[in-house]
């Protein structure tokens, strides 16, 4: 288990999260990439964590051959690995501390007893008590958050009236992602949380956990979402083909292309070492796209 953060944090800590669900592939670099030039733009720190809470979704291997591919394009993490899955007593803690402020609640509704009212739950309407009730944490009528994102620009959620009272530990017995993502991002003293744009309307839910645990929030900054020819999300399409570890440079600039920077900064490099130090001092997050999706045939335009 990683250690507490320290007493004299950076001014600016960056991660990369992914879920060992596959390689590593164009969308999953995009991320990858664009929130290590970020950290690196600010002179920060950069972590990578494995977020393993899902066995049933979980692929054999895909954790070692995630960090394998990240080592082979010279993303490497600045602080020890972290796995979610090693990390459950923060995760409790955590729980137990909203469920004795009467922040959170034992809720035995099933997913079709939610269904009628479009799987809000506002209230439990559980016919008959479950044998395994999930946690959930309440969110009071009228709750609204908003935030600026640092690319997408202002963003405000009716988090009550879209979401409502939301899950922190499922029946099946898994932390949910909400829960751990807070926890850790605090424990690990992240201050700059960048990522893919789907991840987008999950983070109201998470600035309102932070407060309800007295957590620091961090800055938020969405990327685009690589989406293949039938505009759907680039991990769940045949096209999310893994990237090849053996040769990182074509990926690398296509990456680089699609995070909007100047192409000719990488003209020069001949390995992997020598791109990243150019892309490190030519990196303009100015001219980072504002929109949450690219297609990825575009990528190599």
């Amino acid at each position: 288990m990683i250690d507490p953060v320290p007493c004299r944090a950076p001014v600016y800590r960056g991660r990369f999260a992914p879920s060992p669900t596959g390689a590593l592939h164009a969308g999953s670099l995009l991320a990858a990439f664009g929130s290590w030039l970020l950290a690196r733009h600010a002179h920060g720190e950069w972590f990578v964590r494995i977020e393993d809470l899902d066995p049933p979704r979980e692929v054999a291997g895909a954790a070692a051959a995630q960090l394998a591919a990240l080592d082979a394009f010279g993303l490497v993490s600045d602080a020890p690995v972290a796995k979610q899955s090693e990390r459950s007593a923060l995760y409790q803690a955590a729980l137990d501390r909203l469920l004795a402020d009467g922040r959170a609640f034992v809720c035995h509704c099933s997913r079709t007893a939610l269904a009628a009212n479009g799987g809000v739950h506002r209230r439990c309407v559980a016919a008959q008590p479950r044998p395994d009730p999930a946690i959930r944490l309440r969110v009071p009528d009228g709750t609204r958050i908003a935030f600026d994102d640092g690319l997408q620009g202002r963003i405000e959620q009716d988090l009550a009236g879209e979401v409502g009272d939301f899950v922190l530990k499922r029946a099946d017995g898994c932390w949910a992602y909400q829960l751990a993502v807070v926890v850790d991002d605090a424990a690990q003293g992240v201050t700059d949380v960048v990522r893919g744009a789907d991840l987008l309307d999950s983070t109201p839910r998470q600035i309102f956990l932070q407060r309800a645990l007295g957590l620091p929030t961090p800055r938020y900054l969405h990327l685009p979402l690589l989406l293949d020819e039938a505009g759907r999300k680039l991990s769940k399409s045949d096209a999310a083909r893994p990237v090849d570890a053996a040769d990182p440079l074509p990926a690398l600039r296509a990456a680089w292309r699609t995070l909007g920077q100047d192409e000719t900064a990488l003209h020069d490099a001949t390995d992997t070492a020598g791109l990243l130090r150019a892309a490190t001092l030519a990196f303009d997050p100015r001219r980072l796209p504002r929109t949450v999706a690219i297609p990825a045939l575009q990528r190599t335009t």
